[in-house]
Protein backbone atom coordinates (compact mmCIF):
# COMPACT_ATOMS: atom_id res chain seq x y z
CA UNK A 1 0.00 0.00 0.00
CA UNK A 2 1.48 3.37 -1.01
CA UNK A 3 0.99 6.72 0.60
CA UNK A 4 -0.60 9.42 -1.49
CA UNK A 5 1.34 12.38 -0.04
CA UNK A 6 4.72 13.00 -1.63
CA UNK A 7 6.99 15.90 -0.83
CA UNK A 8 9.32 17.90 -2.98
CA UNK A 9 12.04 18.00 -0.33
CA UNK A 10 14.68 20.70 -0.73
CA UNK A 11 18.31 19.60 -0.56
CA UNK A 12 18.79 21.77 2.53
CA UNK A 13 16.49 19.50 4.57
CA UNK A 14 18.02 16.20 5.73
CA UNK A 15 14.97 14.15 4.79
CA UNK A 16 14.34 11.55 2.14
CA UNK A 17 11.15 9.86 1.04
CA UNK A 18 11.24 6.14 0.28
CA UNK A 19 9.34 4.45 -2.54
CA UNK A 20 6.60 3.47 -0.09
CA UNK A 21 6.19 7.13 0.88
CA UNK A 22 7.86 6.98 4.29
CA UNK A 23 9.85 10.12 5.11
CA UNK A 24 13.04 9.46 7.08
CA UNK A 25 16.04 11.44 8.20
CA UNK A 26 18.79 10.82 5.65
CA UNK A 27 21.14 8.05 6.76
CA UNK A 28 18.82 6.76 9.46
CA UNK A 29 15.65 4.79 10.04
CA UNK A 30 14.12 7.60 12.10
CA UNK A 31 10.94 8.89 10.54
CA UNK A 32 9.58 12.39 10.25
CA UNK A 33 6.59 11.24 12.32
CA UNK A 34 8.82 10.47 15.29
CA UNK A 35 10.53 13.84 15.34
CA UNK A 36 7.25 15.70 14.86
CA UNK A 37 5.55 13.67 17.58
CA UNK A 38 8.22 14.45 20.17
CA UNK A 39 8.36 18.09 19.13
CA UNK A 40 4.57 18.45 19.39
CA UNK A 41 4.70 16.88 22.87
CA UNK A 42 6.96 19.75 23.93
CA UNK A 43 10.39 18.20 23.52
CA UNK A 44 13.16 20.52 22.36
CA UNK A 45 15.65 19.55 19.68
CA UNK A 46 18.16 18.71 22.42
CA UNK A 47 15.68 16.35 24.09
CA UNK A 48 15.05 14.57 20.79
CA UNK A 49 18.79 14.32 20.25
CA UNK A 50 19.19 12.70 23.68
CA UNK A 51 16.73 10.00 22.59
CA UNK A 52 18.16 9.62 19.09
CA UNK A 53 21.90 10.37 19.38
CA UNK A 54 22.60 8.94 15.91
CA UNK A 55 20.99 12.11 14.54
CA UNK A 56 22.93 15.33 14.75
CA UNK A 57 21.40 18.29 16.51
CA UNK A 58 21.68 20.20 13.22
CA UNK A 59 19.63 17.52 11.43
CA UNK A 60 16.91 17.63 14.08
CA UNK A 61 16.75 21.43 14.04
CA UNK A 62 16.55 21.47 10.24
CA UNK A 63 13.72 18.91 10.25
CA UNK A 64 11.80 20.90 12.88
CA UNK A 65 12.27 24.15 10.95
CA UNK A 66 11.04 22.50 7.74
CA UNK A 67 8.09 20.99 9.61
CA UNK A 68 7.10 24.39 11.02
CA UNK A 69 7.12 25.83 7.48
CA UNK A 70 5.06 22.93 6.10
CA UNK A 71 2.74 22.04 8.99
CA UNK A 72 -0.44 21.47 6.96
CA UNK A 73 1.26 19.16 4.45
CA UNK A 74 3.08 17.24 7.17
CA UNK A 75 -0.14 16.82 9.16
CA UNK A 76 -1.84 15.45 6.05
CA UNK A 77 1.04 12.99 5.65
CA UNK A 78 0.85 11.93 9.31
CA UNK A 79 -2.93 11.53 9.11
CA UNK A 80 -2.51 9.28 6.05
CA UNK A 81 0.09 7.17 7.87
CA UNK A 82 -2.14 6.87 10.94
CA UNK A 83 -5.09 5.79 8.78
CA UNK A 84 -2.90 3.27 6.97
CA UNK A 85 -1.67 1.85 10.28
CA UNK A 86 -5.26 1.54 11.54
CA UNK A 87 -6.33 -0.29 8.38
CA UNK A 88 -3.42 -2.69 8.76
CA UNK A 89 -4.23 -3.28 12.45
CA UNK A 90 -7.85 -4.05 11.59
CA UNK A 91 -6.79 -6.38 8.80
CA UNK A 92 -4.45 -8.29 11.10
CA UNK A 93 -6.99 -8.50 13.90
CA UNK A 94 -9.69 -9.77 11.56
CA UNK A 95 -7.64 -12.76 10.38
CA UNK A 96 -9.16 -16.06 11.46
CA UNK A 97 -7.24 -17.90 14.14
CA UNK A 98 -5.40 -14.81 15.32
CA UNK A 99 -4.96 -14.67 19.07
CA UNK A 100 -4.85 -11.36 20.89
CA UNK A 101 -1.63 -10.65 22.73
CA UNK A 102 -3.37 -10.94 26.09
CA UNK A 103 -4.85 -14.32 25.11
CA UNK A 104 -1.47 -15.55 23.92
CA UNK A 105 0.19 -14.46 27.17
CA UNK A 106 -2.57 -16.06 29.25
CA UNK A 107 -2.10 -19.39 27.44
CA UNK A 108 1.68 -19.29 27.86
CA UNK A 109 1.33 -18.50 31.56
CA UNK A 110 -1.04 -21.44 31.99
CA UNK A 111 1.37 -23.74 30.17
CA UNK A 112 4.32 -22.64 32.29
CA UNK A 113 2.34 -23.24 35.50
CA UNK A 114 1.48 -26.77 34.38
CA UNK A 115 5.11 -27.68 33.68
Amino acid sequence: MRLMKYFNLPETVPLTQNEDGTVRVIGSRITLDIIVSYFEQGDKAEDIHDGYPTLSLAQIKAVIAWYLSNKAEVQEYIDERDAQAERLRQEIESQPGRLSLSELLRRRREQSIKT
